[in-house]
């Protein structure tokens, strides 16, 4: 990705970025972006090759990047890899904590509840499995907490800095099948507001994106049927978009670079921005 590509000219030279949840389709996006406007960025993943393999992208077109493999609900892990990070950049002054999720475990079959609920037919509420869910408030919670708790120190020593949690259009709107992972992000959105808070003045601005329908690796099953054609699921998203589309990861920079950037949001903190195509704002009439 190159500067000229971007939605918005955002300077961030001289700034160290960290980005978790790297590997994925959205920070991976991110991270090239934040990249093109000079940041040095360090991509964060459970997955070391998934995060290098983008690393090596954001190098290829001129960019400062680099690869680390973490767990961000591995307290240990995640000074390790900070302590690196300062080695090979310096000091962290923005953070994107896109690690997140939703687990299968967690998935309901039925969008309402039945007699057939206890007959074990399907997988129903009921039948949730409590790891799953765990997982998911884990993953969600803990894994914001944790990167929050460890690269902020930067930022209070700075007295400044930017970070950018990814919440949900689920946080505004729960979305049946899925309650834990929607639970998760209302609380990913609160903690926003609360970290918005107590870092304000420490010169640390905390903000989240609230994205709503994206096509992923991790809601595919949800919204394509084996043969690529959408979903029932998918049908009534699209008839619930004003905008009458999925997103597209490019939807997200402009936003994402506009929370970044200080001289343009500057005074802009605690807030939980959607960026759904109109999906929280539609009533269904």
């Amino acid at each position: 990705m190159k500067k000229e590509d971007l939605p918005i000219n955002a300077d961030l030279t001289g700034q160290v970025a960290v980005v978790t949840g790297a590997g994925g389709l959205i920070c991976s996006a991110i991270s090239e972006a934040l990249a093109a406007c000079g940041a040095k960025v360090a991509l964060l993943d459970l997955s070391f090759e998934k995060a290098d393999a983008w690393a090596k992208e954001i190098e290829k077109d001129g960019g400062t990047a680099k690869a680390y493999g973490c767990n961000v609900l591995d307290q240990d892990a995640l000074a390790k890899t900070h302590e690196q990070i300062k080695k090979d950049f310096g000091p962290v002054s923005i953070l994107v904590n896109g690690a997140g999720g939703n687990s299968p475990k967690a998935t309901a079959d039925n969008e309402e509840s039945t007699p057939d609920d206890l007959a074990k037919k399907y997988k129903s509420f009921f039948d949730l499995d409590t790891s799953g869910i765990q997982f998911v408030f884990n993953l969600n919670i803990l894994g914001t907490i944790l990167p929050t708790q460890e690269f902020a120190k930067d930022m209070v020593l700075a007295q400044k800095g930017e970070i950018l949690n990814i919440s949900s259009m689920n946080a505004f709107r729960p979305l049946t099948k899925i309650p834990a992972y929607s639970a998760a992000k209302a609380g990913v959105s609160n903690l926003t507001e609360w970290l918005a808070v107590y870092f304000a003045k420490s010169g640390i601005r905390v903000n989240a994106i609230a994205p709503g329908f994206f096509s992923s690796a991790q809601n595919k099953a949800l919204l394509w049927n084996p043969d690529g054609t959408p979903t029932k699921r998918t049908e009534k998203i699209l008839r619930s978009t004003p905008m009458g589309r999925l997103g597209q990861v490019g939807d997200l920079l402009g936003a994402t670079l506009f929370l970044l950037n200080d001289k343009a949001a500057g005074f802009i903190t605690g807030v939980i921005l959607p960026i759904d195509g109109g999906f929280n704002a539609y009533s269904g009439v």
